[in-house]
């Protein structure tokens, strides 16, 4: 049956500072996709998002958005903990109307409004694996050993990842088995299994990425003799580091070879991404990335360290190789068994689907009615 999901997600991208840039578009965002997804799968979705979020450009959906005013913003900070005071309002207002809710994170006044109001009704999307960090983790340890454990026990949680479902279970105990990633919009995947003599980053260019990383590895296989030395890098994605990071690519006399793209489309993006042998991955610090889903529906596989949350299928599927601290011999091995690894992406490919979340999500929701 078609249900209408209510999706709660405030911060629709992440802002490094308490300054949040505006964007022309909110179309290339992990919780637009799957709103697609159940579009797609004949539901009707509603999302709702914190107005410090809207693009600077008028834009046409074709689902219903609510755009919610934050108050209170030096406290409760739009970028980590918006408050909007509307949104238990609109779930009164509208709750004959909601066949299921979906909020992001446990740790979220959204998410405790949602429980207070249709518990019933409402999954909690988890997604972090670890406290918070701000004012060194005293907020967080408040929220998951108290208001968790007042409010959240009789709540169905769906964690993102095996991570995240390991940190969730310690204070929530409806984490359900399933876990279900951020998905894409197969369909406008470009699909390649012909790989050229390249590799590409898609990414913020900011210091915990350590892009820098990524070029001293390139530049250290790219100058071995043979097939490598005729590889590319392509670098998608701005950032306020990008100028140093091209002294350094000139400085390892790879000016040639390494391509900085700046910031792009999906659509401009998709083919450089599907013509790649790998996407590489050095970062400190990120959860899922939806670069990552995004490559393996591409059929490029991953190279990465073991910090993403998607690094844990990655291994377990074979859809890239998960290394500390990888260096120019892993990307050896990634060419080398290249065709294995694009096949197991393909065999992977269909779920990671934004449609395919969007089932799982309305199968558990009509099992909750039950």
């Amino acid at each position: 049956m078609n249900m209408r999901i209510l999706l709660i997600n405030p911060i629709l991208y992440t802002a490094e500072t308490d300054r949040i840039p505006k964007v022309k578009s909110i179309k290339d965002t992990m919780i637009y996709t799957m709103c697609l997804g159940f579009l797609e799968n004949g539901d009707t979705p509603v999302l709702v998002a914190a107005s410090d979020y809207k693009p600077e450009t008028e834009e046409t959906y074709p689902f219903e958005i609510v755009w919610m005013d934050t108050v209170l913003k030096k406290v409760f900070k739009p970028r980590c903990l918006p408050w909007m005071p509307g949104l238990g309002v609109y779930i009164k207002k509208h709750r004959a109307d909601i066949d299921g809710i979906i909020t992001s994170e446990v740790f979220s006044l959204c998410s405790l409004t949602a429980v207070r109001r249709m518990r019933e009704k409402t999954i909690v999307w988890h997604e972090l694996g670890a406290h918070n960090r701000i004012m060194h983790y005293i907020p967080s340890k408040v929220w998951y050993y108290i208001v968790a454990r007042m409010f959240f026990q009789r709540v169905t949680v769906i964690a993102r990842s095996e991570h995240a479902k390991r940190f969730i279970r310690k204070f929530c105990p409806q984490v359900l088995e399933t876990i279900i990633d951020h998905g894409v919009n197969v369909g406008q995947i470009k699909l390649r299994t012909e790989k050229e003599n390249r590799f590409v980053v898609v990414s913020q260019l900011i210091g915990r990425k350590r892009i820098d990383k990524i070029i001293e590895v390139f530049a250290d296989f790219a100058g071995q003799s043979g097939e490598q030395k005729n590889y590319v890098l392509d670098v998608i994605g701005t950032g306020e580091l990008e100028a140093e990071l091209k002294k350094m690519s000139a400085a390892l006399k790879m000016q040639d070879k390494i391509v900085f793209h700046g910031r792009m489309s999906h659509e401009e993006m998709a083919p450089i991404v599907a013509a790649a042998k790998a996407m590489l991955v050095y970062t400190e610090k990120d959860n899922n990335m939806v670069s990552i889903v995004e490559s393996i529906a591409a059929g490029t596989p991953v190279v990465t360290t073991p910090v993403p949350f998607n690094a844990e299928y990655i291994r377990q599927e074979k859809l890239g190789i998960v290394e500390k601290d990888w260096d120019k011999s892993v990307l050896n091995r990634i060419c080398v068994k290249n065709r294995e690894y694009v096949q197991n992406c393909m065999a992977y490919r269909e779920k990671l689907s934004a449609a395919y979340g969007a089932g799982q999500f309305v199968k558990i929701l009509e099992g909750m009615e039950k």
